[in-house]
């Protein structure tokens, strides 16, 4: 049985619960202002909801779950993955009004999620499934690895997804790192909105300002090998007489430590005295070991 699931709220990027969201693989996605909406089966019945509520054709949301009904497409993509909830904008009149006309009354996915697996999709995983059902989705502005502010705010003054010639330019973007969770262990999405960034872009943390040389991956790439994780590894697999995953705070810790501790020096000498963030550090070699031993997490 599949409940109604209130969408995750959206953090305004500078902010501590999404800080170092940037870092790793980042979809940059264009954010459009309309009204939320999920549509969901319980009990192989559809549902329809808004941002906080359960809707019905009686007590519906600016005519949402009466056009959804009749969306065979829709319908068809949620009998045939029962345990997803789907989430997108239904594009009706609301702040802005730079939208095409034939843009409007239309639902525009951007988030699947999986009840069996208990996470939401990637775009990856979830692009080809609306493919096959013929489905509007928001698709990304691009892809980038450890996004830079400068680079951020270019795709914030291109977005002109759906915006009518010479409206200017569209209501923000949405930044998606789906192997981020923030330090309360959230999955959550960071946000710029443009009108928004107008008014506070000098309020942002100065360190998402400054980071356009990413000298703290330089340096995981170049000695954070296979063989040098491995090593810890299996250390910890002899000291501990087999594997655990409540070891891995213990791996990433120790590779973060041997990091630092024997390869500090080399990097130094390597990039030439480079200005190092150790957090932007500590965070790139629990990716790097992510990425290199799959597997154990």
């Amino acid at each position: 049985m599949v409940e109604f699931r209130k969408y995750m709220h959206i953090e305004k990027y500078g902010n501590d619960e999404v800080q170092g969201i940037e870092l790793g693989e980042c979809y940059i996605f264009p954010k459009i202002d309309g009204s939320n909406g999920s549509v969901w089966l319980n009990n192989g019945l559809f549902q329809a909801g808004s941002r906080n509520r359960v809707l019905s054709l009686e007590n519906d949301n600016q005519g949402f779950m009466a056009e959804m009904v009749k969306n065979g497409n829709l319908i068809k993509c949620l009998l045939d993955n029962p345990e997803a909830v789907i989430y997108g904008e239904w594009l009706v009149p609301h702040t802005l009004k730079i939208y095409r006309e034939d843009a409007r009354r239309k639902f525009y996915i951007f988030d699947v999620w999986d009840g069996l697996q208990e996470k939401y999709l990637s775009y990856p995983e979830y692009q080809p499934i609306l493919n096959d059902y013929k489905l509007n989705y928001i698709p990304p502005l691009c892809v980038t690895k450890n996004a830079n502010y400068d680079g951020l705010l270019n795709q914030l003054k291109n977005n002109m997804y759906l915006v009518k010639d010479g409206s200017g330019q569209g209501e923000g973007i949405v930044i998606k790192n789906y192997s981020y969770q923030n330090g309360f262990g959230r999955t959550v999405w960071a946000k710029i909105v443009a009108n928004e960034f107008k008014e506070n872009h000098s309020r942002v943390d100065p360190i998402y300002k400054k980071m356009k040389q990413m000298v703290e991956q330089e340096i995981c790439d170049s000695f954070i090998t296979e063989p040098f994780v491995r090593k810890v590894y299996a250390k910890i697999v002899n000291d501990m007489n087999g594997w655990n995953s409540k070891y891995i705070p213990r791996l990433l810790s120790t590779v973060y430590y041997d990091l630092v501790n024997e390869e500090l020096w080399n990097a130094v000498k390597k990039l030439k005295n480079p200005t190092i963030n150790f957090k932007t550090l500590s965070i790139i070699t629990t990716q790097k070991v992510k990425e290199i031993i799959p597997e154990v997490f």
